[in-house]
């Protein structure tokens, strides 16, 4: 049997640890990885100062700022930007309203492609600004993805600012929220995040059905009501599965 080399240890720890629904602990990865104890202990302490890595409050270990910054800087190349942002242009072409992808970036959502109306009201959100979690279309529908425990300690960590009358602040009720929009599979933002302004959000999903990121269309209230982009959820969802088939239908 051929000798695994470092790197490919390595790599796989970050694969395995960025795959993982929850921490994962080194035992799990010492077992799944089929790595002794000893050499799984010495290249979590490698990635942890590295920071590829990082170690929960529970012990688990997660992705650290090294990885999720790749994550971002992957959705970015300039390959899948251009082929996503024909995705979006006809989107926006067929419905007349803004659309665009937030990816999860610490403890917030980060726009990472964007197509605009050219109806003369818009709200504009850069590539690259970043926006709350708990009332927006895209971080509403991030949350509603994660386990429960995972779930729970991000809620705990953010602020709950209340950005206008309609943002929910209270834990218990944005859980009950968050319930809703995980059986629904559809992010809701009505007016919660900017008043006057209506937005949703539908999942793109890699190819074992996890959350990549979140697909939204937004249009302020003056034109569109929030029942009135809730028609074009399957339109969305279409755009969202031709997104996802350009990260693995490309040639090897």
């Amino acid at each position: 049997m051929p000798k695994v080399s470092s790197i490919t240890r390595v790599l796989e720890i970050i694969e395995a640890v960025s795959y993982a629904s929850k921490p994962i602990s080194p035992l799990e990865l010492s077992q799944e990885l089929d790595i002794p104890k000893p050499t799984i202990h010495r290249l979590i302490q490698n990635l942890v100062d590295e920071g590829f890595v990082t170690i929960d409050i529970g012990g688990g270990i997660i992705p650290g700022k090294r990885v999720r910054n790749l994550g971002v800087e992957l959705w970015q190349q300039r390959l899948f930007f251009n082929e996503r942002q024909m995705i979006l242009q006809k989107l926006v072409d067929e419905l007349k309203e803004t659309c665009g992808i937030g990816v999860p970036y610490n403890m917030n959502m980060i726009y990472t492609n964007r197509a605009q109306t050219t109806l003369p009201i818009q709200i504009y959100l850069p590539v690259g600004a970043k926006s709350p979690m708990w009332c927006t279309a895209t971080g509403k529908l991030y949350l509603s993805q994660l386990p429960s425990a995972s779930r729970e300690k991000i809620l705990q960590n953010l602020s709950l600012d209340k950005f206008t009358k309609n943002t929910i602040t209270d834990i218990d009720k944005l859980n009950a929220e968050l319930d809703r929009i995980a059986e629904t599979g559809i992010g809701i933002d009505n007016e919660e995040f900017i008043s006057e302004m209506v937005a949703i959000a539908v999942p793109i999903r890699d190819r074992k059905s996890r959350y990549l990121a979140s697909l939204y269309l937004h249009a302020p209230t003056i034109r569109v009501s929030l029942d009135d982009l809730l028609t074009y959820v399957p339109r969305l969802q279409k755009a969202a599965q031709d997104i996802q088939s350009l990260v693995y239908e490309l040639p090897s």
